[in-house]
């Protein structure tokens, strides 16, 4: 069972459950499955549906790393984006772009507010 079933079945928000998980304070028996497959030289394959949920950055690496093992990684969702750079540029400028527009928008919200206080019109 995932911890999306668990939290579902014992009516708790996936949110708090996932907190509890990270903390390690969940009041259940839980382990993170990925760094045991890793672990475990009788795992030959770790299949994946998509590489982005095996790991964020560095795939590459990871894959080199098992290979030197005699394991492999098998992707089952090829990426809709050819070429690792593409998708590695891609994710940082989303990033980028999504704590950019937080900030713009904390700053216009503040010049709102101000104006408002004021009295003034914008400019």
């Amino acid at each position: 069972m995932n911890l999306k079933q668990w939290a579902e079945r014992e009516g708790v928000h996936q949110v708090a459950t996932y907190r509890w998980f990270r903390e390690g304070k969940l009041p259940v028996p839980a382990r993170r499955v990925g760094q045991l497959i890793l672990r475990d030289p009788a795992v030959t394959t770790i299949v994946v549906e998509h590489r982005d949920r095996f790991v964020r950055f560095g795939a590459e690496y990871v894959e080199a790393a098992l290979a030197a093992q005699g394991r492999r990684l098998l992707v089952v969702e090829p990426p809709e984006v050819d070429g690792d750079l593409v998708r590695d540029v891609t994710e940082i400028l989303t990033s980028l772009r999504a704590h950019l527009y937080r900030r713009w928008d904390v700053a216009d919200r503040v010049r709102r507010a101000v104006e408002a206080a004021t009295g003034d019109e914008p400019a």
